[in-house]
């Protein structure tokens, strides 16, 4: 949609009605480029904060999966794109240089970043047209693993994404090392595009398989979420590597690794367990939890995790498994001799304990204060691949009434799945908690007929876009915007 065209929307729409669950609201729309979101901006900034600079090119690229070439887009001509890494309270500025042939984005995905710099066209920004160039600058103010990638049609689908990680001067290390792990499904390339699945999901409906020659119907399941996806794809793979060439880290026995595990995938879950090994997942999206041991933790599109592992004497597999598509990515830790784990590798730990996101403890100190609810809101997810149409409280994006809520208030949102599908529901700009002390999140996995409750503070003005994380859902309408009035 053209920015025009949904900006005439959103200030249009005075009233939340009975889709919002809330009273009508009037007053002046809080748009991304006013004084109020310059002024929360500024609250950020801290005396002596350092300057991060970089620059991303985004184009197109030949990109090698590990004996399989594909022609793709990417960031530097690489996959993922550059690490980028700064301390809370740095200001980042971010050059991003479009030599593709469609205009394009850059969201940091996670951040409470001022709204003018998040990265979506037709809601905070104009898109960055082929040839021109857009800087990104804001300050960063929270710790954690975060991802940046573009929101523009199915871009991300591609090989367009890279990890931001913003460290916390004051934490003292616990561990020895650490190994950012970003898990993908890959299609471009592979005799088709994401643009072409997309298109043909519109079209007919149904699920589509991505494979080296072409495309057809996928099946699968999973005891946790249930369906696994609409699209499976032609490859899994962890840091831009297929299994049958993968991604390895190396270290030693006894030593404390802290793994920044990201699913940048567009349609994927993915249940990820190293080999003999017990996994401590301390952060989830960048925020701390109660620590907690596990055998596997699933990740559903969009959330990170943070976990600590000792490490063992050997060479171990770092399993990713698309969940319910029956294949999977795959790394390798090797602290030792001996032979690599072959590529079809299936650690029992994929089968012991598996921890979900909603199964999560949030840490003391980042606790949301108690207070009083002053707005209550309902995103009712709805829809179904009959039609390939997703709505949040019965509308697509474009005919969406958006969700309005002020300054200052703390909001409780109902999250209802009324769908066989599951969605990882991401919102931007802000972090919320599940309900009875549950983790802080900005992406929570919500399963088929669930219901989530969470809440969050009104703390950051301005337009923010809520919506599923699975990229072919948000394309086919699971998409709102969070709209705050003076």
């Amino acid at each position: 949609m053209q920015r025009r065209t949904l900006l005439r929307g959103v200030l249009g729409a005075t009233a939340l009605g009975a889709a919002g669950g809330c009273a009508s609201m009037t007053g002046t729309l809080i748009a991304p480029d006013s004084a109020t979101v310059a002024a929360a901006e500024a609250a950020r900034r801290r005396p002596g904060r350092s300057v991060v600079t970089a620059r991303l090119r985004a184009s197109a690229s030949e990109i090698d999966l590990g004996g399989r070439t594909v022609a793709t887009w990417a960031y530097d001509e690489q996959v993922p794109g550059p690490l980028l890494r700064a301390r809370a309270g740095d200001l980042l500025r971010v050059a991003v240089d479009n030599r593709l042939p469609a205009s394009t984005s850059v969201h940091w995905h996670g951040l409470a970043l001022r709204n003018d710099m998040d990265g979506v066209p037709g809601v905070t920004q104009d898109p960055i047209d082929p040839s021109g160039s857009f800087t990104y600058e804001f300050t960063a103010p929270d710790p954690g693993t975060y991802f940046y990638h573009p929101h523009s049609g199915v871009q991300l689908d591609r090989g367009l994404y890279g990890v931001l990680v913003v460290d916390d001067p004051g934490e003292a290390a616990a561990y020895d090392d650490e190994w950012v792990v970003v898990l993908d499904d890959w299609i471009d390339g592979t005799g088709t595009t994401p643009d072409a699945v997309l298109d043909e999901l519109l079209r007919s409906g149904g699920s589509m398989m991505g494979s080296m020659g072409g495309s057809h119907a996928a099946s699968g399941g999973s005891d946790l979420i249930g369906h696994g996806g609409d699209v499976t794809h032609a490859a899994y793979l962890i840091n831009g590597r297929t299994p049958e060439a993968p991604s390895a880290f190396l270290g030693r026995p006894g030593q404390r690794i802290r793994l920044r595990v990201v699913n940048a995938a567009a349609d994927t879950a993915f249940r990820v367990a190293l080999g003999q090994h017990e996994l401590t997942v301390t952060h989830s999206d960048g925020f701390p939890v109660e620590p907690v041991a596990t055998d596997a933790v699933l990740i559903g599109m969009g959330e990170r995790y943070d976990v600590v592992v000792t490490l063992g004497d050997g060479v171990f597999p770092l399993v990713a498994c698309a969940e319910g598509k029956g294949s999977a990515a795959l790394a390798v830790v090797r602290t030792g001799g001996g032979e690599a784990p072959p590529a079809t590798s299936q650690p029992r730990e994929l089968t012991g304990r598996v921890l979900l996101g909603t199964d999560l403890l949030v840490a003391e100190s980042v606790r949301l204060p108690k207070r009083t609810v002053d707005r209550r809101l309902d995103l009712r997810l709805g829809g179904s691949m009959m039609r390939y149409r997703w709505t949040i409280n019965g509308r697509t994006f474009a005919d969406s009434e958006p969700l309005q809520l002020r300054q200052g208030e703390r909001v409780a949102v109902r999250i209802a799945n009324a769908t066989m599908m599951f969605h990882p529901m991401h919102l931007h700009g802000h972090t919320f908690a599940l309900r009875d002390g549950g983790a802080r999140k900005d992406t929570v996995t919500v399963r088929p007929m669930e219901t989530l409750e969470v809440e969050l503070d009104a703390d950051n003005p301005g337009q923010w876009a809520a919506h599923c994380h699975n990229l072919y859902h948000a394309e086919a309408g699971m998409m709102t915007t969070l709209s705050y009035r003076a």
